[in-house]
């Protein structure tokens, strides 16, 4: 589906080229078997001219021309104004030109007409919902996306819509309604997804000081899918109420299960939490990286991510001599390690006053440089960011997040 989706916006105007023209040809032979009061002759001149008219709408289209293919799109109009296809071509060409309120105008001028069927209608309902959406008036998207599923409950792209709308907008009860309704409309497996969602519902209940919601929240998240954003949320949540030992245990399994997002579980631990609660977190949550960096696991320290955390750790902690003991025990066992263990071992010597030895694994380095530009990546988009997301701001998929070791 996804595929046939980027061919489809590659290709989209040989898509709306070849769709005009089979609807001319469609328009025609209906025209001609239909008893009219006007002329065989007077009927094929028009033909003739929508023909022409077409042809150059085409070719502008396919030449990238919008504004010159919108202007034939509006003689064929004035030709013959009972082209219904026309008239969406138009909204949709003027939609993606930018010109929103053009399109908004068709459309409610089409829904309006007295002569369509409701299939039609409803087609130009959900163009218009699209118009609002790609215009940025959300609430007018909302409501006419919400209008078309009054008719027709089973419309796949406009319940997406609306879960992405309220995703974005973090209503994130709407989202679990939605994101509900769209798992039954496709027949698609969105556990995950759901369970992300549950999980921001809990984050709001925990960032309130509502620890109950927070926990059936994050209940109900387990139940749809155990999703590494809310096991962190546990994590969260039992250093919060002072189970240290618990927290420790939970780390231990996360970490064991999923050795790459170390660091980023740490980053997430280190939000901020409300100002009343601070000042014991922050000690509960030294306890817990103290637990970490006393782990003596050698399955463990195989993952160049486990070692890095345990260096940064360190760093923070002032025991820079222990994390360089650390790495340059890495280093000999893994000779062929990545550009950012070396760049991380540097960083420490020079800390440390090791200028020489630095200087001989910089020498090193800079012969098969690959510096990271960002922390994080969408293995979906290939979307970049420093920032950690649990959810593509580009892509909208969920827990697609992957991770460079970034020198800082």
């Amino acid at each position: 589906m996804e595929v046939y989706l980027h061919w489809l916006q590659d290709n989209l105007l040989a898509v709306v080229a070849v769709t005009l023209t089979l609807v001319l040809i469609y328009h025609y032979l209906i025209e001609k078997d239909t008893v009219t009061k006007l002329s065989k002759r007077y009927r094929n001149s028009i033909f003739e001219a929508q023909s022409r008219i077409f042809l150059n709408a085409t070719q502008y289209l396919i030449s990238g021309n919008k504004d010159q293919a919108i202007k034939e799109f509006l003689n064929a109009v004035d030709i013959n104004r009972e082209t219904i296809e026309t008239y969406f071509a138009l909204g949709g060409l003027f939609r993606s030109n930018g010109e929103i309120e053009k399109a908004i105008s068709i459309h409610r001028s089409l829904i309006a007409r007295e002569n369509i069927n409701e299939s039609t209608r409803l087609r130009a309902l959900k163009e218009l919902a699209i118009d609002f959406d790609k215009g940025g008036f959300v609430d007018k998207a909302i409501e006419t996306y919400k209008d078309v599923l009054r008719i027709n409950r089973d419309q796949y792209e406009v319940i997406q819509a609306l879960c992405r709308i309220y995703e974005d907008t973090g209503d994130w009860d709407q989202a679990y309604n939605y994101r509900i309704m769209l798992s039954k409309v496709a027949h698609e497996n969105q556990a995950e997804t759901v369970s992300h969602i549950l999980v921001q519902k809990a984050k709001t209940s925990f960032d309130q000081g509502n620890l109950g919601r927070c926990h059936e929240d994050l209940d109900d998240a387990f139940r749809f899918a155990p999703s590494v954003s809310a096991k962190i949320l546990r994590i969260r949540l039992l250093l919060v109420e002072g189970k240290v030992d618990q927290a420790e245990f939970q780390l231990l399994e996360l970490i064991k299960e999923h050795p790459m997002y170390t660091s980023f579980i740490f980053e997430s631990l280190s939000e901020r939490v409300r100002t009343e609660i601070e000042e014991d977190y922050k000690a509960r949550l030294a306890a817990l990286r103290g637990y970490f960096i006393g782990l003596e696991d050698d399955e463990l320290m195989l993952s160049p991510s486990v070692v890095l955390t345990n260096v940064r750790l360190l760093k923070e902690s002032g025991e820079a001599d222990r994390a360089a003991k650390l790495m340059r025990n890495w280093m000999e066992l893994n000779p062929q390690s990545s550009e950012v263990m070396k760049a991380e071992l540097i960083k420490l010597l020079i800390d440390l006053g090791l200028k020489d030895e630095a200087l001989m694994h910089t020498t090193q380095l800079l012969n098969n440089l690959n510096q990271s530009v960002t922390k994080h990546f969408c293995s979906q988009c290939g979307y970049n960011s420093d920032e950690i997301f649990w959810r593509c701001p580009q892509c909208h998929e969920w827990e697609t997040i992957q991770f460079r070791w970034k020198v800082s």
